[in-house]
């Protein structure tokens, strides 16, 4: 059953919640505990039979400037400093009211999902992510995604706040009655084929992106065409089908999050801290092919232009004692992905390249050595040697429905619906419109903030009407 619009009025006798919101993700997680907090009566309508989504598959990184976190560890930063690293990784591209409202908010979320739920953030020191200028990327203690969602969940657990699972939206009921379309309700597929209803006041599409859709990704990301999707099965673009339907405006579609460091074939994701510390990625040739500490998203378009679309991370011990730092690396590392050299003869027999092409590459990489690239390297890299097979893999689109600053969904002609919200996945983001755009972290920027500035809109949209 596609996503669909149904212009008829819902029975009266219809559930009746304030807000309603499809996708239990970071981003709908976030704005059910904040609508929570606010005393304003909501639910969460989740297609998997328990919420895990994109976040869960994420690194779990969330970027923030002016946190108590941060200040507590003596770490200068600013919305204003976040914005501008922004829109410097985008060249200027990112929707600018987007980006200052987004980097405004997600320190007082941040920290209100501390003080208030007992969401424990640390920050991650010792290197810098691609793009930022300072030590901002906060994560729950575990540093992986799945603990991220499982603290989110037990906070909305304690909150008392209703999940819906086995709930797939397809059905948006609008009414235009009266010339300006608002959203009346919705109707969700169960499990047994039957379809139920729910009447909101808001609603707030906190959904997917269309990284699972083959389709969509073919005609708006052809780059990408045939590449691993490792984001979640329920980004099929139904929020950009629902967006057509109803006259809303789309933005950024050609912007996305790749990532030039997936294992194969284990399928794990390797973590790009390694390349910013010194590591490198070698194609079967033995040779470097890009600046990998520009970014990793724009990484994996790169990968996959080397023969067979594969390419080696190598590293040494160092750098593996920093790997192994990150849960996801261990489990990798215990899948089989990790493997060791001696020497860089074995390193050439394990990649299949020429050692003596290998032996040239190794020796570019020295204390001082700028290469052609204009990638400058700190130190060399010394045996034995430690490598990973990747590919580039397609993460999640940063493309979607255009918002304004209060994530209210706009119309063709600029306007906002009424009471119609959108952000995380569903809607536009702040990467523009291509995959070098994607500053690292932007994803759940986009989901934290979003939905911490959305439950604040849909309070303010109930407060001055019973029903917008």
């Amino acid at each position: 059953m596609t996503p669909g619009i149904i212009s008829r009025t819902l029975p009266p006798d219809t559930p009746h919640i304030a807000v309603a919101i499809v996708g239990a993700g970071a981003c709908g997680l976030t704005a059910a505990l904040m609508l929570s907090d606010s005393g304003v009566d909501c639910v969460l309508l989740e297609r998997d039979a328990a919420p895990s989504g994109s976040t869960a598959l994420s690194s779990g990184f969330i970027p923030a400037a002016g946190t108590r976190v941060q200040f507590a560890t003596g770490v200068a930063d600013s919305p204003e400093r976040f914005a501008a690293d922004i829109q410097a990784k985008a060249h200027g591209t990112a929707a600018n009211h987007l980006a200052a409202a987004y980097t405004r908010a997600i320190a007082t979320a941040i920290d209100a999902l501390q003080s208030r739920h007992g969401i424990e953030f640390v920050l991650l020191d010792g290197f810098l992510y691609p793009g930022h200028s300072t030590q901002r990327m906060h994560a729950v203690p575990e540093k992986t995604g799945v603990a991220l969602m499982a603290r989110l969940q037990q906070a909305v657990a304690s909150a008392q706040i209703p999940v819906i699972g086995n709930a797939l939206v397809r059905e948006l009921w609008i009414d235009d009655q009266s010339g300006a379309p608002e959203v009346q309700g919705l109707g969700y597929l169960r499990p047994d084929g039957t379809m139920e209803y729910l009447r909101c006041d808001v609603l707030i599409l906190a959904c997917n992106g269309f990284g699972g859709n083959a389709d969509m990704v073919l005609e708006m990301l052809p780059e990408m065409r045939g590449a691993t999707f490792a984001g979640h099965a329920g980004n099929d673009g139904s929020a950009i089908a629902w967006g057509k339907a109803i006259g809303a405006q789309l933005a950024d579609l050609g912007g996305y999050q790749g990532h030039g460091s997936w294992a194969i074939p284990q399928g794990a994701l390797i973590s790009w801290a390694l390349m910013m510390e010194g590591a490198v990625q070698l194609n079967t040739s033995g040779q470097r092919f890009h600046d990998e500490t520009q970014g990793y998203s724009e990484a994996s378009v790169k990968v996959l232009a080397q023969p067979g679309g594969v390419a080696w991370n190598v590293f040494d011990a160092p750098l593996l004692a920093l790997a192994r730092s990150f849960p996801d690396f261990c489990e990798a590392e215990a899948a089989g992905a990790l493997k060791t050299c001696a020497d860089a003869t074995a390193l050439a027999a394990l990649i299949g390249c020429e050692t003596g092409t290998l032996n040239a590459t190794l020796a570019s990489i020295a204390a001082g050595a700028v290469n052609a690239d204009g990638r400058a390297f700190k130190r060399a890299l010394k045996a034995p040697f430690y490598a990973v097979k990747v590919t580039g893999a397609l993460f999640h689109t940063q493309g979607g429905l255009a918002i304004d600053a209060d994530c209210c969904v706009l119309r063709d002609d600029g306007s906002p619906f009424s009471n119609l919200l959108a952000a995380g996945g569903a809607a536009r983001g702040v990467s523009g419109n291509a995959v070098w755009g994607y500053l690292s972290g932007n994803g759940l920027l986009s989901a934290v903030a979003g939905g911490f500035i959305a439950a604040q809109t849909a309070e303010r949209l109930l407060q001055n009407n019973a029903k917008p």
